[in-house]
């Protein structure tokens, strides 16, 4: 871009387009990276990995590779956080977006347990671990981009777009994985060609950094960096000034996060396992929602600038409860038909309902000194308890393990008797209660006019809230 758009109060409408480009097509890529390790996790990794298990604790064990990367995201966000509040929002997604491709390329050249043993599957966790790290500050910074040009009007749709590299790494994923497993088979996937995958994410990192190099500061960072006012501690200053923020956006989240990992990831496991469904229908059905999610989160973005963030996501929280018992029961009807319905339902409405308005109600409640820090943050807790288990603990509660003693945890018990598909809705609903209480106790900051707040925090009486658009 020849113009410095980050000197501008208002960029134009064709300047606004880059910036969501940039913040989306960099997030889509590295959710790519990421999701396409949980598709790996489900179908391959248990064999490769962890082949002198049996079919449940295999898969249970690969999952907790899975687990790994969530565990690293919120330090991800402390150390992107960190630098997006000191140097800047754009290098600092730069650097993300590098980690999780160099990361993701070293995983299609691992060798499996056959050649390295115990030591191929402690190499991939490192590189599951290094993955966690850039997406947990890949959030934040791409949320921001996109904000914090479009902060004057339609903060919900805007920071909305960055949203979509979800849904969209998600689909490109499952569609690559079903490419290459349908033109060489199952035998040779499993050998050899689910690296290939792997290796298309270096090609796309490549596009994401000629992308997001073209885009210039956000307007709001610019003129703290202008006036020299970056907080020293930015990681300090969000805890001192917002903890009950961070805590509260944290337990949000727990509505969205855990039952998309159900419907996206563990769904090909119950799909296949229990209901004796074909795969690649399973994939293709996913693929279908996915590329419906990504007109649907933007359409409840908007819509909560209009009706308020808060009470969207109230709305969003009862409406995923009361889908909790419907989705298995349109699975479990013995129609494919019915399956497509269930998955297309769960992430296309009552995920995109509270995954559209939520990045703005996060990141807004946040000063622009440490921002990024405090939404970060705010985002990436909530990671290891509702993102990572959601699929160990619905693969539990499916199949009534009564202890972990096959995963080195001798003594732990679970009671969840025999098991089924109505306590993996029940673990639904407890989700949906706990994000509910959450938002009770955050402020509605839809029409605030952040850009005005210098302080150290939003204060309610500095807020301008707008009783009409």
């Amino acid at each position: 871009m020849s113009t410095n758009i980050a000197s501008m109060d208002e960029p134009t409408p064709q300047q606004m387009r880059t910036v969501i480009i940039s913040s989306t097509v960099g997030t889509a890529i590295e959710w790519y990276d990421f999701f396409l390790y949980g598709t790996m996790a489900a179908l391959v990794f248990p064999k490769l990995f962890f082949p002198a298990s049996d079919q449940v604790v295999g898969t249970l064990l690969s999952l907790l590779t899975f687990l790994v990367g969530f565990i690293a995201r919120p330090f991800g966000g402390a150390i992107f956080g960190h630098l997006g509040d000191r140097i800047g929002r754009k290098s600092t997604l730069v650097a993300t977006l590098l980690l999780m491709g160099v990361s993701t390329f070293i995983i299609g050249i691992l060798p499996g347990y056959s050649t390295l043993g115990v030591f191929a599957a402690l190499l991939v966790t490192l590189m599951r671990l290094c993955q966690g790290l850039g997406v947990g500050g890949e959030w934040g910074g791409s949320v921001l981009l996109a904000m914090e040009y479009g902060h004057k009007s339609k903060r919900g749709y805007w920071a909305s777009w960055p949203q979509l590299g979800a849904p969209l790494g998600l689909a490109l994923s499952t569609i690559v994985v079903d490419i290459v497993q349908s033109a060489m088979g199952n035998a040779s996937f499993l050998s050899w060609g689910w690296r290939i995958p792997f290796f298309v994410s270096a090609l796309l990192i490549l596009i994401g950094l000629y992308i997001r190099l073209r885009v210039m500061e956000t307007p709001l960072f610019a003129k703290v960096k202008e006036q020299k006012r970056e907080a020293e501690a930015p990681l300090l200053h969000a805890f001192r000034h917002s903890t009950p923020e961070i805590l509260l956006s944290a337990g949000s989240r727990f509505v969205e996060q855990a039952p998309f990992y159900l419907f996206a990831t563990f769904v090909v496991t119950y799909g296949v396992d229990k209901l004796l469904l074909n795969k690649t229908m399973i994939l293709n059905s996913i693929v279908v929602a996915a590329v419906l999610e990504m007109i649907t989160i933007p359409i409840f973005g908007a819509l909560s600038d209009r009706f308020g963030r808060r009470l969207w996501y109230l709305i969003g929280c009862v409406l995923m409860a009361a889908f909790s018992f419907p989705y298995f029961l349109l699975m479990n009807s013995g129609s494919t038909a019915l399956f497509v319905v269930a998955v297309v339902l769960s992430l296309a409405i009552f995920h995109s309902w509270v995954y559209g308005p939520q990045a703005a109600m996060i990141a807004e409640r946040f000063s622009t000194r440490s921002r990024y820090s405090g939404a970060s943050l705010g985002y990436q807790l909530a990671a290891p308890l509702a993102g990572g288990l959601a699929p160990i603990i619905a693969l539990l509660l499916l199949n009534g393990k009564t202890n972990l003693s096959a995963l080195g945890l001798n003594g732990v018990i679970l009671n969840i008797g025999s098991g089924s598909w109505v306590a993996v809705s029940i673990y639904m609903i407890v989700l949906a209660v706990i994000s509910f209480a959450s938002v009770l106790g955050l402020k509605e900051l839809a029409h605030a006019d952040i850009s005005s707040v210098e302080e150290d925090k939003i204060s309610s009486d500095m807020l301008i809230l707008a009783t009409e658009d």
